[in-house]
């Protein structure tokens, strides 16, 4: 079902209606795929992948705070399953959010570390790891944890100081370190 036309009908699918839609309309096929030809990754290496799998699980993790008009999970659940909670619509959301983020996880750990395809596997977890940010919008429509770490990224009081790491036998650097304000230690 188009979300227009959801929109429009405003009759709700039925869950699984709502998440295959969710899985077309998020457009992480997409993405994923562009990043899997910009990174340049030779498809004849004979790693098993299945790019389908990975796409699949990083748009099924479900976005159990959307409200509103816009047909989200927790009225599509609630429609299917009559006298359910808000709360117990809403708990059903994060354990499958949980079960998907524990598949995708194991899958991740499945695929051989030492392959080609690893930058792709951590930028695939990344891209997944940016979805509950993206989805946690207020009220107004605004993202205000990316604001407070856009904020905090230039406008807090914090400094970043350059350090080179010393081997101690030799002296000589191992690489270079940022150290935050407060002495929080970054690679």
């Amino acid at each position: 079902m188009c979300y227009k036309a959801l929109l429009n009908t405003k009759n709700l699918p039925i869950t699984n209606e709502y998440l295959e839609n969710g899985k077309l309309s998020s457009g992480a096929h997409v993405v994923l795929v562009h990043l899997f030809f910009l990174l340049g990754i030779n498809g004849k290496t004979g790693d098993t992948f299945q790019l389908d799998d990975i796409s699949e699980l990083i748009s099924s993790v479900a976005d159990e705070q959307q409200d509103g008009n816009d047909g989200s999970y927790i009225e599509c659940y609630m429609k299917e399953n009559p006298g359910s909670t808000i709360e117990i619509a809403r708990e059903h959301a994060v354990d499958m959010i949980s079960s998907e983020w524990k598949h995708l996880n194991k899958e991740c750990f499945r695929i051989n570390q030492n392959s080609s395809i690893s930058s792709f596997t951590k930028a695939s977890l990344n891209l997944a790891r940016m979805g509950p940010l993206m989805y946690s919008y207020d009220d107004n429509q605004r993202l205000p944890v990316l604001e407070e770490y856009i904020k905090s990224t230039f406008f807090v009081d914090t400094f970043l100081e350059h350090h080179p790491i010393l081997d101690k036998k030799t002296g000589l650097m191992i690489k270079n370190a940022t150290i935050l304000k407060g002495g929080a230690y970054m690679e």
